[in-house]
């Protein structure tokens, strides 16, 4: 890089009322790339003319990288609370721009295609996603992803982000993208590790913001010093649990709905004790359905309360269809469909208890009694779970209303 880029590039920077856009990188222990990442974003601000900032948000390097950045003009913000998520979050904080473009320091991503991000963002898209992968549109060079990631574990967790949030991209783990500091600040976001790009597409995606998505090439990792600071296994169920954390519906309520079809279907058969190709349904199955009912119950119950609570946090955007569950579904209607539920359940055990007096409080039919007193438990199980359910809804959705 030449004295008279760094030169300029420091100018550029300086005029903090003037600035448009910041480029963020962190960075920890990057002296092997980091120069040649900072020489592309400068060539690619200044080359078009763009008023703009490249901030290197340090998460405690030893090597020479911020010497390196020093030297090359971009503003070291240092990070001491440790993850990329973290080290990006103090970057952005730091950032005087109105758009923010962030990318890693590994030298994989050619940060002169800045413009581009730059263009789309004008054009009013809140976040603009670079994409790797060839469905994209994007390239992959040889050698620059693992296989594993590549034809996997990229592709899978991007299917479930469009299917599970509707996210509109095709390279979820991307980590070149664009975004606006509005819609940053918009998202809240919480995840301090590799989940945080993650987190950014599918909280922006809830939110309904203005996604675009550009091609853009992968290269091989330039780093020697040290190996890819991602670890495949345990970033991947970091961001598989991440998914579920921010999917109450396919985490909670698909399977407990599913529970409790499978448990009604249960009922259905063995309440008659039916017989089908010689198999009889009595009241082991009974039994057995119950259980079903009542773990679905209580997972379709947790769904509620884990959206309610997301809400309630700013976690998740207001969910029009919840509000309208909790105008109808009143704290008063839930203890009278309580009461109701408990009724029907004691009523129910009352029967059985009489089927024991009948024949002296001795032995009794358990294949008939159990048709009494199999029900009878899951109604005020179900009945209790939902008087306490209830007040709890309603002490975690106050701060929502």
């Amino acid at each position: 890089m030449t004295i008279e880029n760094r030169s300029s590039s420091s100018d550029v920077y300086k005029r903090a009322e003037q600035v448009e856009l910041s480029v963020v990188i962190p960075c920890l222990n990057e002296a092997d790339t980091l120069g040649r990442c900072l020489e592309k974003a400068f060539k690619a601000i200044n080359a078009a003319g763009i008023k703009g900032e490249v901030i290197v948000a340090d998460n405690g390097s030893s090597d020479a990288s911020i010497e390196i950045a020093e030297r090359a003009g971009a503003r070291v913000i240092p990070v001491k609370k440790k993850g990329y998520g973290n080290a990006l979050m103090g970057g952005i904080e730091a950032a005087r721009g109105k758009y923010i473009i962030m990318g890693d320091a590994d030298d994989s991503y050619d940060f002169l295609d800045v413009p581009r991000f730059v263009e789309k963002l004008r054009e009013g898209f809140d976040l603009v996603q670079g994409c790797r992968l060839p469905w994209g549109g994007g390239k992959v060079m040889p050698g620059a992803m693992p296989s594993l990631h590549r034809w996997w574990g990229n592709p899978m967790f991007t299917v479930l982000s469009r299917w599970w949030f509707r996210s509109p991209v095709h390279d979820i783990y991307s980590g070149f993208r664009g975004f606006t500091k509005e819609l940053y600040h918009r998202l809240e976001q919480r995840c301090t590790g590799m989940e945080f790009a993650t987190e950014m597409i599918i909280k922006a995606s809830l939110y309904h913001a203005k996604i675009a998505e550009i091609p853009i090439t992968l290269h091989p990792d330039g780093r020697k010093a040290h190996a890819p600071h991602m670890r495949t296994f345990r970033d991947g169920w970091r961001t598989l649990r991440f998914f579920m954390l921010f999917s109450p519906r396919w985490l909670f309520l698909m399977p407990g709905l599913f529970m409790i079809l499978v448990g009604m279907a249960g009922y259905f058969v063995a309440l008659p004790a039916t017989t089908i190709k010689g198999i009889t349904f009595d009241a082991h199955t009974l039994l057995i359905s119950s259980l079903a009912i009542l773990c679905g119950y209580q997972a379709v119950v947790f769904a509620l309360f884990t959206r309610t609570y997301a809400v309630a946090e700013g976690l998740m955007p207001e969910d029009p269809r919840l509000t309208r569950l909790f105008q109808v579904v009143t704290l008063e209607r839930g203890l009278v469909a309580a009461a109701a539920l408990v009724f029907a359940g004691v009523v129910l055990i009352g029967l059985a208890v009489n089927e024991w007096r009948l024949v002296d409080f001795g032995r009794l039919d358990y294949a008939r009694t159990m048709r009494y007193v199999i029900p009878g438990a899951t109604f005020t199980t179900i009945g209790l779970q939902t008087f306490f359910s209830s007040f709890f809804l309603n002490i975690i959705g106050m701060r929502r209303r």
